[in-house]
């Protein structure tokens, strides 16, 4: 009468609305709740990502050596010199513990691990004391955090969820890894390389589901049971549970016993079925693909040979891990080391355990490094895991003189 009944009847359908669209989701709304649909039907996460061999091998290749290669902390001189600052906080946290329970190198592959499969990045949190000095780096799960961006200024700050509470924390007191994403993206949060992959991974979970069934079965494909005559509805499922309980399964191979003059005919596999294997290769490269990784580290070495694998591990380290190793670089340098410092203070990775050759090549390198004067017996003797000489630090070449003054050769002076 006075438009009660009209507004009875709109909230009645907003409801209505919201169930249909609650049980009918929006790919907008799959992705709210941290799920995204795939062409092939699958909601791709990371916890079912994972489960695929190809993309597990592809996240270990490149978080693992986060945790391999040491990040110190340099200090540079005027004269160009590198002295490694071992006391400095950042190579403490990142080398050492990063809290009472995390070691450094741990927290890095975690974060990096974090980056690749969920939107967002890895975050960690920077613990600082009264001083504001960073203590400890403590991970938060990238479902718990949200970035939130400052329109004017453009200055992102991170909303936490801890159970039914929530708290924010300044841009400074974050270390957040970014996936490299396209320049299309969100620079601030990153797009995760999995879920940019998610129809390639939603068809390999799609094809290891179908394996499984199919060899859970007796690898064997279905055919048809014929009978000269009708048979009753009981009459063909006791006959059908027979069939199935003697051939399939554990059972696989057994002997079947056919009743009423009964035939079975199989049927063949068509062409999708038998081009299998080839799909399956294809799914795993567009991962390797999205991933920036080679295939032969997803454990495919159809293209790998004894030529092409040094070259292959170089490869890796420039288009592969080098995008990794500098955004933590460049994270570490803006929330840990104060401004004032970076014109003298920097990480950078060690990356020689990546680059080792064979030990005659090693010694090669080794060898014409010392002739030329560029390493000491100690430098070739520490990369070698050695404990260094008493007089192991002259540049002198040891294959063109004997490292004594020439007036006091075999104690005789220069004039004789």
């Amino acid at each position: 009468m006075f438009g009660l009944g009209r507004k009875k009847t709109e909230t009645a359908a907003v409801a209505m609305a919201e169930q249909r669209s609650l049980a009918s989701p929006d790919n907008w709304l799959l992705e709210l709740f941290g799920v995204t649909p795939s062409t092939a039907g699958i909601i791709v996460n990371p916890t079912n990502a994972l489960q695929v061999p190809a993309v597990a091998a592809g996240v270990k290749a490149l978080s693992e050596p986060m945790s391999i290669l040491p990040l110190p902390v340099y200090r540079r001189g005027a004269d160009g010199a590198r002295d490694r600052d071992t006391d400095h906080i950042a190579s403490r946290l990142l080398n050492g513990d990063a809290n009472p329970w995390t070691r450094g190198p741990q927290l890095r592959e975690l974060l990096t691990a974090d980056a690749i499969c969920y939107d967002g990045g890895g975050f960690a949190e920077i613990v600082r004391d009264g001083e504001r000095k960073p203590r400890e780096l403590h991970r938060l799960h990238p479902s718990t955090v949200t970035i939130e961006t400052d329109s004017v200024t453009g200055e992102p700050r991170y909303r936490v969820t801890i159970g039914t509470g929530q708290r924010f924390i300044d841009f400074s007191d974050i270390l957040h890894i970014r996936a490299p994403s396209p320049v299309c993206m969100n620079s601030v949060s990153g797009k995760s390389p999995l879920m940019q992959a998610k129809d390639a991974i939603g068809l390999l979970i799609t094809m290891q589901a179908h394996a499984c069934r199919l060899f859970a079965n007796g690898g064997r494909p279905s055919g048809i049971l014929s009978f000269p005559q009708k048979l009753g509805s009981e009459v063909a499922k006791r006959i059908k549970a027979s069939w199935q309980a003697a051939t399939s399964g554990n059972a696989s191979g057994g002997t079947a016993v056919l009743e009423e003059g009964g035939a079975f005919t199989p049927l063949s596999f068509n062409s999708v079925d038998s081009q299998f294997l080839e799909i399956w290769a294809l799914a795993i490269t567009e991962v390797a693909r999205i991933l920036r990784v080679p295939p032969v580290l997803l454990m495919d070495y159809s293209r790998q040979t004894w030529a092409n694998a040094e070259t292959g591990g170089q490869q890796f380290l420039t288009y592969s891990l080098a995008p990794w190793l500098s955004r933590w670089e460049a994270e570490v340098t803006l929330k840990l080391i104060e401004p004032d410092d970076r014109a003298t203070v920097f990480v950078e990775h060690l990356t020689d355990a990546l680059l080792r050759a064979d030990f005659a090549s090693r010694a090669t390198a080794y060898g014409q490094y010392r002739s030329m004067g560029a390493m000491t017996a100690n430098e070739v003797r520490a990369g070698l895991n050695l404990p260094p000489l008493p007089d192991g630090n002259s540049l002198s070449n040891p294959y063109t003189s004997t490292g004594k003054p020439a007036d006091k050769i075999d104690g005789a002076s220069a004039d004789e």
